[in-house]
C-alpha cells in the first residue's frame, strides 16, 4: 500500500535539509533519493517543501522510500562525545536525529539503518533490534531489517526474512555454543537443536500456564516456517495460491520477534 509523508514530516524535513544543505547539494541529495522532477524553484526551505510534497503527488515513486533516503545522510551520522572534564554522558542522537524521530514517531513511523522508513516497532520488536545491534550480528541485523522494509510492500519477503531471522539466530547460536550443526540446516532442524539446548519442553515446565504459553511457542516456529516454504518468496508458488496481505507479514514478523527475544534472553539467562 502506497503511504503519503505526511505534512509535518515535510516540515521538520524541509526545515533540517535547507540548514544544512546548499542549494546545489539539496538538489543532488533530492536525486540521490528517487524524487521526481526538476529542482523547484525559490529559497531552499520552499524547494524542499515543493519537491517533498511532488514526491507524495507523484505516483511513480513511493514516498516512504524517498523519505528514508533523504534522511539516511541525517539518521545514521555519529553524535558528538561526551565532554571529559564533567563526566556528561554522551548524548544517543544528534538533535536533527530527535526532531526526526519524534516526529516519525508521531506518525507510527521509525526509522532504520539503511535509509528505511517502515510502522513503529512494538516493544518485542524494539527489544530484539537492541539484542541484535549490541552483539552485532550482521547476517541477522540484514534480515531483521529486510522484514521491517517488507511487511508492508511484500508480504512474501517479509515472511522469508521472518523465518530466516529466526534461521540465523538458530545458526549463531549452535556455533557459539559448540554444538552439533545438523545435516539439513533448516529452520526445523536447527530450532530443534536450540530448543532441547535451552531446555524449551513443555513437559519440563511445571506450571500449565507456561506449558501452554510454551507450547504455543513451538507451534508458532513450526507455523512461520511452513508459511515461509508455501507462501513467501523463498519458493516458487504451487498450485495453492496464499493471498497474503500485510496483516498476514506483520503477524509473521512480530512472532518471529517475539521467539528470537526469548532465545536471545533465555540464552543470556544461561550465561549467567
Amino acid at each position: 500500500m502506497r503511504k503519503v509523508i505526511p505534512s509535518p514530516v515535510i516540515a521538520v524535513v524541509a526545515s533540517i535539509a535547507s540548514h544544512r544543505e546548499t542549494h546545489a547539494s539539496m538538489d543532488n541529495l533530492f536525486m540521490y533519493a528517487g524524487a521526481p522532477g526538476d529542482p523547484p524553484e525559490g529559497s531552499k526551505w520552499v524547494k524542499a517543501q515543493e519537491w517533498l510534497r511532488r514526491v507524495n503527488t507523484d505516483g511513480s515513486v513511493q514516498p516512504l522510500q524517498v523519505l528514508g533516503r533523504l534522511i539516511e545522510g541525517y539518521m545514521e551520522e555519529l553524535p558528538p562525545e561526551g565532554s571529559p572534564f564533567d563526566n556528561t554522558p554522551p548524548p544517543s542522537q544528534t538533535p536533527d536525529q530527535e526532531k526526526l524521530t519524534k516526529i516519525l514517531a508521531r506518525y507510527e513511523l521509525q526509522y532504520v539503518r539503511g535509509g528505511s522508513i517502515v510502522g513503529a516497532l512494538g516493544i518485542p520488536s524494539r527489544t530484539l533490534e537492541e539484542f541484535v545491534r549490541e552483539r552485532d550480528i550482521a547476517a541477522l541485523e540484514h534480515e531483521f531489517n529486510r522484514a521491517l522494509e517488507n511487511v508492508d510492500e511484500d508480504p512474501r519477503e517479509a515472511i522469508s526474512a521472518a523465518s530466516n531471522i529466526l534461521e540465523t539466530l538458530c545458526k549463531v547460536y549452535i556455533d557459539e555454543q559448540g554444538l552439533e550443526m545438523p545435516a539439513k540446516q533448516d529452520l526445523k532442524p536447527v530450532w530443534n537443536v536450540v530448543r532441547k539446548d535451552l531446555g524449551f519442553d513443555p513437559g519440563r515446565v511445571e506450571d500449565q500456564d507456561l506449558q501452554t504459553i510454551l507450547t504455543g511457542l513451538l507451534a508458532l516456529v513450526d507455523g512461520i516456517g511452513a508459511l515461509r516454504t508455501h507462501a513467501s518468496s523463498a519458493h516458487g508458488a504451487g498450485k495453492k495460491s496464499y493471498k497474503l496481505e500485510s496483516r498476514h507479514s506483520r503477524l509473521a514478523v512480530h512472532a518471529a520477534h517475539t521467539v528470537a527475544l526469548f532465545v536471545l534472553e533465555s540464552w543470556e539467562r544461561k550465561k549467567k
